[in-house]
C-alpha cells in the first residue's frame, strides 16, 4: 500500500515529493509519536482520539492507520521507541566515558547527566512511562516490561563491570541498584521539571552526582557540647 499523493504532489502525511518511502515513513511516525505523547500527557489516553492525533501531527486520519493498526498499537510503539532512545542515550554516555579512560563510576555519572538531558527534551514521554509503570492491566504491559529491561540492562552492565574491577563492592545487588539509579533519575527529573523548573540541569546533575558518589553526608561535623 502506498502513501496517497497530496494536492501539490506531496503526500497526505505532509512530506515533500521525491522523499524516499523509508524516510517518509520514519518522519511520519516521529510526527505521530510527538503528537500522541503531547496529547496523552495533556488529557489522558482514553480521552485522546485518533482524529486529534492526526490533526496535531498535520496528517490525514488514514495516515495514522497506515502506520499503526490502532491507537493502542500507536501508544505501545511510542513507549517502545521512546525508552529505546533513552537506553541508547545512556549507552552512548557510558561508551564515551570509557573511550576517554574514565572509571565505571564516572560512566554512571555520565549516564545520569545523559538521562537528565533526555528527560529535559522529552518530559511528556517520561511522565507517561512512569505513570504506566503503576498500571498492570494494559495490553502493552509486556512491551513496557521488555523496554524497561533494556534500559535497565545498560545500567546493570556498567555496575557489573564496576564490581568486576573492584570499584564497587561485590556484595552489590546489581539489578536492584540499577533499578534504583534509573528510578532516581526519572523521578528527580520529573520533580525538577514540574516543581523546580528554575534550576539548571547542571545543578540537578550535581545533586544526583553527590548521591552516586556517596557524599550526601559529607562536610565538616560540628562537635557536640557536653
Amino acid at each position: 500500500m502506498s502513501v496517497l499523493p497530496g494536492p501539490r504532489g506531496g503526500a497526505v502525511d505532509g512530506t515533500a515529493p521525491g522523499v524516499s518511502p523509508v524516510t517518509r515513513r520514519t518522519s511520519t511516525r516521529r510526527r505521530l509519536f510527538d503528537a500522541a505523547v503531547t496529547l496523552i500527557a495533556e488529557q489522558g489516553f482514553s480521552a485522546t482520539t485518533v482524529d486529534e492525533i492526526a490533526d496535531r501531527a498535520g496528517v490525514a486520519k488514514g495516515t495514522v492507520y497506515y502506520n499503526f493498526a490502532s491507537k493502542n498499537v500507536l501508544y505501545e510503539e511510542l513507549l517502545r521507541d521512546g525508552i529505546d532512545l533513552l537506553a541508547d542515550s545512556l549507552r552512548r554516555a557510558a561508551d564515551a566515558t570509557a573511550a576517554r579512560g574514565g572509571t565505571r563510576v564516572d560512566a554512571l555519572d555520565a549516564m545520569i547527566r545523559a538521562g537528565l538531558d533526555f528527560i529535559a527534551c522529552s518530559p511528556a514521554l517520561i511522565q507517561l512511562y512512569v505513570a504506566e509503570l503503576w498500571r498492570t492491566n494494559r495490553t502493552w504491559r509486556a512491551t513496557l516490561t521488555s523496554v524497561r529491561g533494556r534500559a535497565q540492562a545498560v545500567v546493570e552492565d556498567v555496575l557489573r563491570d564496576a564490581v568486576r574491577n573492584g570499584e564497587l563492592s561485590d556484595e552489590l545487588d546489581i539489578p536492584l541498584t540499577a533499578s534504583a539509579l534509573l528510578g532516581m533519575v526519572l523521578v528527580a527529573a520529573l520533580d525538577w521539571q514540574s516543581f523546580q523548573p528554575d534550576r539548571s540541569v547542571e545543578d540537578v546533575h550535581a545533586a544526583l552526582s553527590r548521591l552516586l558518589q556517596g557524599r550526601v553526608g559529607a562536610g565538616p561535623h560540628r562537635s557536640e557540647g557536653p
